[in-house]
């Protein structure tokens, strides 16, 4: 039997353990329970594991500094904080509700991996979790430099907070909304008044 496989084997049997250990077979596959400690231990071995030791010592080529740190806030703002806030703690709807549920980037657990790691995660995502792949495949200097703002996320401020919602997405019915106000100041006629039996996912369509 070839090593590979047998690295296989190994892994299967353990994923086999954890999912009956976690209670995963009493639970049921709904995303709604939080995740054991058994599955959040598991799933962070086999993304260790999943990591070649060749990225993990990975360097990043930037040095943080005031220019770079803004740049990459205002990049996270836009691409990342719908599900992991802009204070990276993840507490947002999206966060909250993905199974496994979004980590706090400024634990422990987040911070003390590698640079290397880090990138590795970002730049190629991580399979069955909502964290998808980013970044020119080529060349991706952008997940480096966000590197060096997750670094950061334990020290931001709230100014640093304040700036970062100008990059949040918005969703349709708030872009319309603002165009309205924005007409309404130019002369225009006043903003539709809110229907207060509306629901926000109605408003939206």
């Amino acid at each position: 039997m070839s090593r590979e496989l047998k690295i296989g084997l190994a892994i299967l049997v353990v994923a086999a353990c954890g999912v009956w250990v976690s209670g995963l077979v009493e639970s049921g596959p709904g995303a709604r329970a939080a995740p054991t400690s058994t599955e959040v231990a598991l799933a962070r071995r086999l993304r260790s594991w999943a990591i070649p030791r060749s990225a993990r010592s990975g360097k990043n080529p930037f040095t943080s500094s005031p220019e770079l740190l803004k740049e990459s806030a205002e990049h996270f703002a836009d691409h990342c904080a719908s599900c992991h806030g802009n204070d990276g703690s993840g507490a947002t709807e999206m966060g909250r509700n993905l199974f496994p549920r979004v980590p706090d980037m400024r634990s422990e657990a987040t911070q003390r991996l590698s640079d290397g790691e880090l990138y590795y995660i970002i730049h190629n995502g991580v399979r069955w979790t909502g964290m998808p792949a980013w970044g020119d495949p080529e060349g991706d200097m952008d997940s480096w430099k966000l590197v060096l703002f997750i670094r950061h996320l334990p020290q931001l401020t709230q100014d640093e907070l304040r700036d970062m919602e100008r990059f949040n997405p918005k969703s349709v019915a708030e872009q319309e909304e603002e165009k309205e106000e924005e007409e309404f100041l130019n002369g225009g006629p006043a903003p539709a008044a809110p229907n207060p039996h509306e629901s926000p996912r109605e408003k939206k369509k």
